[in-house]
């Protein structure tokens, strides 16, 4: 497998109650001057792009015409948050090209996990950038740019630097924890993957306390997606037993297990709100929202879920999206499908922008948040 496969084959992107959003008619919208994410492949803007190989064609082209450092032909999950606080995309923190930070930074990278791995992005993609290390990146980050905010001469120095006064006020969003269960399934039996989750989502907490304590207090916290809806879970098996799979071609146990995992995520983040009483903290059914989709598709608009717009899969002949490969003995690249809108897995991993849109729209609006507010709203504690 080469490296290329490697990079974007395994960066895995990064549900409990659904609930009707109400728009709180008595409050003002809230206004972030920017927004800080942390996360996986789910919210990576071109961090893992920029670190090591450089995310190729035809991922980016639905939408920005060219790879955008994104896995998506298009737009992720926190371009349609940035679109709906009317705020510009996010630049990866490690891009040092073309760059603007006057509005928020993504520390995002494909295949990050919370909890450090002992493992080399060459074994099984998993990136060197867990949570603890984005932290320490926003951490350098804010203090540098202060430095530089202030010696700044002229307007014009400051135009891509983020105001000091602002990072208080600004929206602190995650999206990250996929990776830490693909790890369980590759290394765990289910007992030990559910003995870990605490440890996991502690250190989750103590990300946003770290913010907390430098004066953030708006975050936006994701779930996990229902991981075995994921195509690419069934690549390499064979004779399927009866009950492994859901009625629209899940893994059942893996969603069992995503499921325990946001479960004791949303009690974490209840339990945050009373250690953190001056943060307004949303927690944000991800999962609900997909699988949705996943359970609607037809209605939706959209293919089978567990069909692929991007690559060659040919019986037991697997070509990654935007790789060139062979099948008996002829040279082949994984290519899109002619209509990716109508697809939600773009490459068996991660979503496709229309899927990306349609998810965003439901739980940017509140219907799958607690409270159930939309994130316009997402600067009020309740």
């Amino acid at each position: 497998m080469g490296i290329g496969v490697l990079f974007v084959g395994f960066f895995l992107l990064s549900c409990v109650v659904c609930v009707k959003g109400v728009e709180p008619k008595a409050s003002p919208t809230c206004t972030f001057p920017a927004v800080y994410n942390f996360g996986d492949s789910n919210s990576d803007t071109g961090g893992i792009s920029a670190s090591f190989v450089p995310i190729p064609a035809p991922y980016g082209e639905g939408f920005f015409h060219k790879p955008s450092g994104r896995d998506c032909d298009g737009r992720l999950i926190v371009d349609f948050i940035a679109e709906k606080l009317n705020l510009p995309y996010l630049s990866a923190y490690l891009n040092s090209l073309g760059t603007n930070y006057r509005h928020g930074a993504n520390f995002a990278t494909g295949g990050s996990t919370i909890r450090k791995q002992n493992e080399t992005i060459f074994q099984y993609g998993i990136s060197p950038f867990s949570l603890d290390i984005q932290i320490v990146q926003f951490n350098q980050f804010k203090a540098r740019t202060k430095q530089l905010y202030e010696e700044a001469k002229a307007p014009h120095e400051k135009s891509k630097l983020p105001v000091p006064e602002e990072f208080s006020k600004a929206l602190y969003t995650f999206d990250i924890g996929q990776n830490d269960l693909s790890v369980g399934f590759r290394k765990m039996n289910f007992d030990q993957i559910r003995e870990s989750m605490p440890d996991i989502l502690n250190q989750l907490a103590n990300a946003v306390k770290n913010i907390y304590q430098q004066g953030g207090r708006y975050f936006w916290i994701h779930n996990t997606s229902p991981f075995g809806c994921m195509p690419v879970q069934l690549f390499y098996k064979h004779n399927i037993p009866e009950g492994y799979l859901d009625q629209y071609g899940c893994v059942k146990d893996q969603n069992v297990m995503a499921t325990e995992f946001n479960k004791q995520l949303k009690d974490r983040v209840i339990k945050l709100r009373t250690e953190l009483p001056e943060a307004a903290i949303t927690y944000v059914d991800v999962y609900a929202a997909k699988y949705a989709l996943i359970s609607n598709t037809k209605k939706e608009g959209f293919v089978d879920p567990m069909k692929i717009c991007c690559g060659y899969h040919v019986n037991d002949t697997h070509i990654w999206c935007g790789n060139l490969g062979t099948d008996n003995g002829k040279d082949v690249f994984g290519s899109a499908c002619e209509n990716p809108s109508q697809y939600i897995s773009w490459d068996s991993v991660h979503y496709a922008e229309a899927a990306n849109h349609w998810v965003a729209n439901r739980i940017l609006n509140g219907s799958y948040t607690d409270p159930p507010t939309p994130i316009t709203q997402a600067c009020y504690r309740h």
